[in-house]
């Protein structure tokens, strides 16, 4: 059986972890990018060159209509969805509070929360059997960030993905019952590109001390708790909220 996984934000870190794992157990991938083709074609590259089959799919999940145009790409070339990883994420420069803007508030719930329902509600539509679908799995990548609160930092991040904990909850008992489970990863401090994105590229360094195992994770770490999530292993597993955050 062909199984077809969209990974979005699949270009880099977390996503591109999740992508290569899925991809050597038997799934062919999706590798959503938004700007840069480049990381996303050497992913792509990647599983080929290790026997498996990918393509890389551009879209903004900030923007609908690129949204269903990828999703119309995907069925033409790969067929019906069966999984979904919403990796694509956002953070700013850190801030706090009073300093932020509406224009980055905004940008941070378009993208990090309104683009993971959108791509999910279109995923939903393939997978259920509401929809004529056979199932699936659906994994949100939200953050520790959303327990502890990013206080000085990113505020902001931390409450679009507490919107993401609460969404995974809801969608999973709506969709239960049509064969689709839906479930998230809360990965802590984990050692990718996005803390300098943020302005704090030693974040990560500089925060381990925090963390009961004394050191940040990885990519893969991560990528194996969502690719078990998404697998048949899982079966019985839906509306659950793994911590991968090395006991903080």
């Amino acid at each position: 059986m062909n199984k077809v996984l969209l990974v979005t934000g699949g270009s880099r870190g977390i996503g591109a972890a999740t992508a290569l794992l899925a991809a050597a157990q038997g799934w062919t991938v999706a590798v959503n990018y938004t700007a840069n083709s480049l990381a996303a074609d050497e992913v792509v590259r990647q599983i080929r060159a290790s026997g498996g089959n990918a393509i890389a799919v551009q879209a903004d999940v900030a923007d609908e209509a690129q949204v269903l145009r990828m999703y119309e790409h995907i069925d033409a070339k790969l067929g019906r969805l069966s999984g979904l990883v919403n990796s694509a994420g956002v953070v700013d420069i850190y801030a706090r509070v009073a300093e932020m803007s509406v224009a980055r508030l905004k940008r941070m719930f378009d993208i990090n929360v309104i683009g993971s329902i959108v791509c999910t509600r279109e995923a939903v539509r393939r997978m259920s059997t509401r929809y004529g679908g056979e199932g699936g799995s659906i994994v949100n990548v939200s953050s520790a960030a959303s327990r502890l609160g990013s206080p000085g930092q990113y505020v902001d991040y931390a409450s679009a993905k507490g919107a993401i904990d609460a969404f995974t909850l809801g969608l999973a008992k709506e969709v239960a019952a049509e064969g689709v489970r839906v479930n998230a990863v809360r990965p802590g401090l984990i050692d990718t590109e996005i803390h300098a994105s943020g302005g704090l590229p030693d974040r990560v360094k500089d925060l381990q001390h925090l963390v009961p195992m004394q050191r940040g994770g990885t990519a893969d770490e991560v990528a194996q708790s969502i690719v078990w999530l998404l697998s048949d292993a899982a079966s019985y597993t839906t509306m659950s909220l793994i911590d991968v955050s090395g006991g903080r």
